[in-house]
């Protein structure tokens, strides 16, 4: 059984799922940028499968000569991984005359750049070794544009396009791709996006009630098994990625009325 590589594995998602794969007897690969959250990521991983090898690679995603070097690193220890998961990401909402482009710089360079980065370094080997599973995690954010993620939406919207493109073009290197889209979801990284959630924002995005870290890892394990190109967990994303582009003028309407009343 070949490794998994995620991005993000320091928690959240990324972490659950790297649990999940050890617990089948995957080595791991683990990519984040603080080395503290890496090793406790580690330990916990170990907890639940003590004789998986775990490794740890502290890098920005969004540094392209970084994770590629990383990524090489990985792979040269382990081998080629039979599972890739683009985990890592963040979200800073806010109104787009109030956000610098530094911040839509930011978010783009992590959740884009880097899943982009972070696949392309892998499909050689992965192709090499005989093909593989890939996942990108990305948001009911990429299905329309919602007020308050004008640095982030894109971000989601270029992934999608991306998984999309490569489900069609790896398929004849046995490389199948998944794009899953979670519901909110109880991670560090729902914390932070909270501290600057516009008002309208936060009742636009309700709805989808709030999901577990394992649940979602759960359902994308199982649809990047069953190479399903996209994985919509609930019953909210599952309409959204279904209805999307017949119910887009309601969804604005929607919008506009809850921005009237929440708004600035």
């Amino acid at each position: 059984m070949r490794p998994a590589f995620i991005t993000g594995g320091s928690s959240g998602i990324g972490l659950a799922a790297a649990i999940r794969l050890a617990q089948k007897g995957h080595d791991i690969a683990l990519f984040a940028r603080d080395p503290s959250k890496l090793s406790a990521a580690r330990l916990a991983i170990l907890n639940v499968a003590p004789t998986c090898d775990v490794r740890e690679f502290p890098v920005d995603v969004s540094d392209r000569a970084a994770i590629t070097a990383a990524v090489g690193e990985a792979v040269a220890a382990l081998g080629a991984p039979e599972v890739a998961i683009a985990s890592a990401g963040i979200a800073q909402p806010g109104l787009f005359s109030d956000q610098s482009l530094d911040v839509h710089e930011r978010q783009m360079a992590v959740n884009y750049f880097g899943a982009l980065y972070f696949v392309r370094a892998l499909t050689e080997p992965m192709a090499a070794a005989g093909g593989g599973q890939i996942g990108l995690v990305s948001s009911g954010a990429a299905f329309f544009g919602i007020y308050g993620y004008g640095a982030y939406a894109p971000s989601k919207f270029a992934l999608r396009a991306l998984a999309e493109i490569l489900h069609l073009e790896l398929e004849a290197q046995k490389i199948g791709v998944t794009i899953c889209y979670p519901p909110d979801t109880d991670t560090p990284m729902l914390e932070e996006e909270m501290k600057t959630k516009p008002a309208a924002t936060v009742k636009i995005s309700e709805g989808g009630g709030l999901w577990t870290a394992d649940a979602v890892a759960v359902r994308m394990l199982k649809g990047m098994a069953r190479r399903r190109p996209v994985v919509a967990p609930g019953f909210q994303m599952a309409g959204l990625h279904w209805f999307t582009s017949l119910i887009a003028p309601l969804l604005r309407w929607h919008q506009r009325r809850i921005i009237r009343k929440y708004g600035p």
